[in-house]
Parts: structure tokens; C-alpha cells; sequence
């Protein structure tokens, strides 16, 4: 008998805030298709049973109506230049779906979106330096199902730096934590619940490189589409339970 999650692909929507690509030569030319095409591609390589499409800040409500995010499993989230053009509309929206069950993968500088600020409840500050230095992202959670797949260590041969301290609550799980040729180290990989929804946040991917088309980063990705995946739908509802499962005795006051 075939499984619920084989009869059941994962729906995931890659959203791309689709910016620098329309202004920057340099990121049209890694990027020809737009980064949240690439990162698409890159779920549909590792998980070609998947349900993959994608989203961007300039289609209507963002591409993300409610009939949108309710058809959703796992939504991944690249944004840098144009948070504040997200509209807080839309960040309600995107909330109420992750508390309900919808997984959530914040990448790169979506660590200063407003949907990863307003469910983690800080400011999720950091330092950083473009420098186009060596990365080393290091497996600290060989165990987890998000490192699969991937060595001891890998690296990219060019990336933006992150650094700590990065302003974040403390991860329920960290699964990488990065190291620069600068000297700088980061926790780049780190894992969260909120409500009945996981988040996972994967540090690389600065537009002016190819680290979406890199076959480890590209499978950390898909391994947390699937780590994030539903295991449940809650309603937060807030019903008055007037009818108890049990009779009570009544007791005077």
C-alpha cells in the first residue's frame, strides 16, 4: 500500500522577492531566470514528486492569496532589497498559515524579512561583509534529516559573510554552523517551532553568486522542504468549551 506522503506530493511555493535581478545586470546574468526559479529547479532536482511553484512581490497580494497559501505545504522565503515593500497584509496572512502548520524555509538575507522578524520576535540582526570569501558550512547535527545526504562539511568558493552575534532565539536544533576565510563563524542553519509550523533557516545565497545552482545547497533545500512538511493542521480557533467530556459537580461559591 502506497504511503500517505507518496499519494500526498508536497506542495511547496518558492517565493522571490525579484528584484536585484530587474536591476542588477550582474544578478540577470547569474540569475537569467530570477533566483526563485532557480531555487524552484533545485526542489524539483531533489524531490521530483514534489508540487513546485513559484511566487513574486510584484504579482498581486505578492502571489500570496489565501487560496494560494492554503493550497501550501512549505513555503520558501528570498528577499533583501524590498522588505518594506511587503505588505503587512500579506505577512498576517503568511503567519496565521505557518501557526496553523505550513513550514516555513527563510533563506539569505530573508533573516531581516518581516514574516521571519514577526515569528521569531526579534530583530534578527548580524554583521556581514561582502569580500567574496571562501565559506565552510559544517554539519554540527550529522543526525538530522535536513543534513542528509550531505559530508562532514562543503563549501562554496565564494559568499557574502555573515557573522555572529546574530539576534536570533536560541534554535531548537542547529544543523550548520558556517565558518568564512575572514575568520567569522555563523550559525547558519537553525530550526524553529511556532505553533504547529516548523522554520528553518539555511544562511547562503547572496544574488551576486551562483549558490543556487550548487548541488549541497540545493539539497538542503530540499531536504528541509520535507523536514517542514505538515504533520498536522491546527485551527487556532479559541472556542469556548462550554460542554466538558466529563459532568462536573456543581460547587457553591
Amino acid at each position: 500500500m502506497q504511503s500517505l506522503r507518496a499519494m500526498n506530493p508536497i506542495r511547496v511555493t518558492v517565493w522571490g522577492e525579484n528584484t536585484h535581478e530587474k536591476k542588477s545586470p550582474v544578478v540577470a546574468a547569474v540569475y537569467p531566470q530570477g533566483m526563485h526559479n532557480a531555487i524552484a529547479d533545485g526542489v524539483r532536482e531533489f524531490l521530483p514528486g514534489a508540487q513546485v511553484t513559484t511566487a513574486t512581490l510584484q504579482e498581486p497580494d505578492h502571489g500570496l492569496t489565501e487560496e494560494r497559501l492554503a493550497a501550501t505545504d512549505v513555503l520558501t522565503w528570498w528577499g533583501h532589497m524590498a522588505h518594506d515593500k511587503v505588505e503587512d497584509r500579506i505577512v498576517d496572512r503568511v503567519q496565521k498559515r505557518v501557526l496553523e502548520g505550513m513550514g516555513l524555509i527563510v533563506l539569505h538575507s530573508g533573516h531581516y524579512a518581516k514574516i521571519f522578524k514577526r515569528l521569531l520576535g526579534t530583530t534578527c540582526s548580524l554583521t556581514w561583509r561582502e569580500a567574496d570569501e571562501k565559506e565552510r558550512l559544517w554539519v554540527c547535527n550529522p543526525g538530522h534529516p535536513i543534513a542528509r545526504g550531505i559530508d562532514r562539511y562543503f563549501e562554496l568558493p565564494q559568499e557574502e559573510m555573515y557573522g555572529e552575534p546574530f539576534a536570533i532565539p536560541a534554535p531548537d536544533e542547529q544543523v550548520f554552523i558556517s565558518w568564512f576565510e575572514g575568520g567569522e563563524v555563523f550559525r547558519s542553519g537553525c530550526c524553529w517551532h511556532r505553533g504547529n509550523g516548523k522554520i528553518f533557516y539555511f544562511r547562503p545565497g547572496h544574488e551576486t553568486y551562483p549558490t543556487y545552482f550548487d548541488k549541497n545547497v540545493r539539497r538542503v533545500i530540499a531536504n528541509a522542504v520535507e523536514w517542514a512538511r505538515p504533520q498536522g493542521v491546527w485551527i487556532d480557533s479559541c472556542p469556548n468549551a462550554k460542554v466538558a467530556p466529563e459532568p462536573i459537580k456543581s460547587k457553591a461559591r
